[in-house]
């Protein structure tokens, strides 16, 4: 019962981050002249349009899941290496805005809000959408495909690195499958992810 509980507390922060996460995608792509994303219809916050059925299950499930990732056209942008970029990281920056903003909502109810089952109900709903943002954001950083962060990575370094990914690919994927199903993940991203929770409540409490 309090598993369910917790999966349900994320919830609303599941959706939000994921919808967001994705929308931003598409925007920034759509900002810097691929409507591939808007063709489809991904220029949307309708959590619908981004869920993955059976991405969204395993994450409320086991805590790890997917979204249908929002589609691009590198061809259609004008500078496609610093384009696509961009475009990558609007993904996980969303996601630290949108902690960074439930944190400032955390102050508010803690300064309000007087102490009921309610208020400890809505204070722990704006929590967990601060840390699974987080995680999201901490996560898709991860330089290994198909993360955002192979993206970034790959810009950056040229072709070299991106020969690198081409030859390795499936070698990189099946080790993030590997570190995931094996729980070994968290041992990675954690102290990030608690340095940064760590310093967001430093800025409002």
């Amino acid at each position: 019962m309090d598993y369910l509980v917790s999966r349900l507390l994320f919830l609303p922060g599941i959706l939000l981050g994921i919808s967001v996460h994705e929308y931003s995608h598409g925007l920034a792509a759509d900002k810097l002249g691929d409507n591939t994303a808007r063709l489809q219809g991904r220029l949307s916050l309708n959590p619908i349009r981004h869920l993955d059925p059976l991405g969204f299950l395993c994450l409320l499930m086991f805590g790890f899941g997917w979204a249908k990732p929002v589609m691009i056209n590198p061809r259609n942008f004008k500078d496609p290496v610093r384009d696509d970029a961009i475009v990558s990281l609007a993904g996980p920056v969303s996601n630290f805005l949108i902690a960074f903003l439930f944190t400032g909502f955390m102050k508010l109810a803690d300064m309000f809000l007087p102490v009921t089952v309610l208020s400890q109900i809505i204070f722990e709903v704006l929590r967990s959408t601060v840390h699974i943002n987080l995680v999201l954001m901490v996560f898709n950083l991860l330089p290994i495909p198909p993360l955002d962060g192979h993206h970034i990575l790959g810009s950056i370094g040229g072709p070299k690195v991106w020969n690198f990914y081409f030859k390795y690919r499936e070698h990189l994927r099946f080790a993030l499958l590997l570190l995931i199903i094996f729980r070994k993940i968290g041992r990675i991203i954690g102290p990030v992810i608690n340095m940064l929770y760590r310093f967001l409540i430093s800025v409002f409490f």
